[in-house]
């Protein structure tokens, strides 16, 4: 296989050597699920039997009553960017009296049941409605830095708080690992999806951001590695094509080329590669539908004399070429 596709965080532009041509498509962050806050706490979530959400948080020192309604699940991506918007939350953070002029949180009766829905990464809160649907608060560090750099502003290391209203499936979020360049690189490749439709937008800005709200960002972290113990952040990207497609190679990057936001004072040296010994992705949902993951062991490095991973590439290389559909991207 061979890597076709690079994706990375708004306000940085990265691009890399391939020896075949490659399509480089850069991603910023975008709303899903929907982002509704930022550094939250004392989180809790109530819904009436009217279909509204009151999600009362505290940021700072300012304590904020939230009401969130109108719009459940995703729409399936139109044919063409002039179809119907992406569904998107209505949000009053005045508690109801900019809407209603009311404070509608103060006499809000709370007819939600507890949540027994599928088990959500990140999973803050949840509660199943009267109609049978689910709301869900989910929160992580959407915004760490790429390339393994520790935060060194504020707005890189807040959690971001993301609401959530569906009922039925969730998205499925797929990967797998393998080898590229005759096993001298790791690489990853899977599929995001939607009821059996890949999650994908009509294109991005020259930093990746989805244009619309039908673009979504897969955001790759790596464990135990080359930045150090634990968890860091590798990069993100946006899955493309009907299939929902997207692929990664682990190369080494310089922070000072196309773009890469980076701490003053970085050496002029290319870091990585990300290889750890776990991957793990964050997929923000289509439409207001949970955030998603997916998590999977890292490899070692690749022995042409050892027929295991010589099966492996090969089951790998079938694998990508059935998930491809025929698009032109990330080929085998």
């Amino acid at each position: 296989m061979y890597l076709v596709m690079r994706l990375g965080l708004v306000l940085r532009l990265s691009t890399f050597a391939c020896a075949l041509a490659c399509a480089v498509v850069l991603a910023a962050p975008a709303g899903a699920s929907q982002l509704i806050a930022r550094n939250a706490s004392n989180i809790t979530l109530q819904v009436n039997s009217k279909g509204k959400a009151l999600i009362t948080y505290k940021a700072g020192r300012r304590v904020t009553h939230l009401l969130a309604w109108g719009a459940i699940n995703a729409r399936p991506r139109p044919a063409t960017p002039s179809g119907p918007r992406q569904v998107k939350l209505k949000l009053d953070y005045s508690g109801g009296w900019g809407p209603w002029r009311k404070l509608i949180w103060k006499h809000f009766k709370n007819a939600c049941q507890p949540y027994d829905g599928p088990e959500l990464a990140w999973f803050v809160a949840g509660c199943k409605a009267p109609d049978g649907s689910y709301w869900a608060l989910q929160s992580w560090q959407t915004a760490l830095p790429d390339l393994g750099f520790v935060p060194w502003m504020k707005t890189q290391r807040t959690w971001w708080l993301h609401l959530s209203h569906w009922s039925g499936q969730l998205a499925v979020l797929e990967a797998y690992t393998d080898w590229v360049y005759s096993g001298r690189f790791q690489h990853l490749f899977g599929r995001y999806t939607y009821k059996g439709r890949g999650v994908r937008g009509f294109g991005t800005t020259l930093y990746g951001a989805p244009t619309d709200g039908y673009g979504r960002l897969v955001y790759l972290d790596t464990h135990n590695s080359i930045y150090g113990p634990g968890w860091a952040r590798e990069n993100s990207f946006v899955s493309s094509g009907p299939p929902g497609l997207f692929c990664y190679g682990f190369y080494k990057f310089n922070p000072y080329v196309n773009g890469y936001a980076h701490p003053r004072g970085t050496p002029h040296a290319k870091r990585g590669p990300g290889i750890g010994d776990t991957y793990r992705l964050t997929a923000t949902g289509p439409g207001v539908t949970p955030d998603v993951t997916w998590q999977g062991p890292g490899l070692h490095p690749y022995d042409p004399s050892n027929p295991s991973d010589v099966s492996l590439e090969h089951d790998m290389n079938a694998k990508l070429t059935e998930m491809r559909a025929g698009w032109h991207k990330c080929h085998a």
